[in-house]
């Protein structure tokens, strides 16, 4: 993170956690803000000396982000352990809430996602209170094992399938929706969400 020069937390190998980020590096404190940091989900805080001051000539911003106390809000959400390993779950300008008002974290189902056959990327979003996956297929990967557009319309399907055996029911992806070309992204390769929040079909 660029306004913490840039490194909050880091993962000692002798030490490795499974799907932790780490603790925090030295000097920095690092915090979730959460009644039960080790069970639910809040708001990753820090201060420290690597912390910026603010942003230049813009005051209003630098109050957004930087509390009376001085602590960052990092827009980040996670758990946070006994021993001070954080998990990330996903961005707080990302969460997207179920119907009955669970919260789902995108970010940790693309992960899952992007990791079965023939998928390059995804984005998940919401629509009429129902989660879509879009995809851009590894379609370079596909025709040179023989496969056929609807070859890959058929994986992606067994791809749901295998990935909702994974998820609780409230975030289960009721369709799939392929792209046929990769996301457009920010400088910092980022999907643009915002773009795709309205994906028909």
């Amino acid at each position: 993170m660029t306004e913490c020069g840039p490194i909050i937390c880091y993962e000692d190998w002798r030490r490795f956690k499974p799907g932790s980020c780490g603790k925090a590096v030295p000097r920095m404190d690092v915090k979730v803000l959460s009644s039960d940091p080790e069970n639910i989900v809040g708001e990753i805080v820090c201060k420290g000396p690597n912390v910026m001051l603010g942003y230049y000539k813009n005051e209003e911003a630098t109050q957004e982000v930087i509390d009376k106390d001085g602590w960052l809000h990092t827009g980040d959400l996670a758990l946070m352990d006994a021993e001070g390993n954080v998990t990330i779950k996903g961005r707080s300008k990302n969460l997207l809430l179920s119907a009955s008002g669970q919260n789902i974290y995108p970010e940790e189902i693309e992960d899952k996602l992007n990791n079965l056959p023939y998928v390059a990327e995804s984005i998940i979003v919401q629509q009429n209170e129902k989660l879509v996956g879009l995809v851009y297929p590894d379609f370079d990967d596909a025709f040179a094992h023989g496969l056929k557009n609807e070859d890959i319309e058929q994986i992606m399907e067994e791809n749901r399938v295998a990935l909702n055996d994974t998820l609780p029911a409230y975030s289960q992806i009721s369709k799939m929706k392929i792209y046929p070309e990769e996301f457009e992204k920010t400088p910092k390769k980022s999907i643009k969400r915002y773009l795709y929040q309205e994906a028909k079909g």
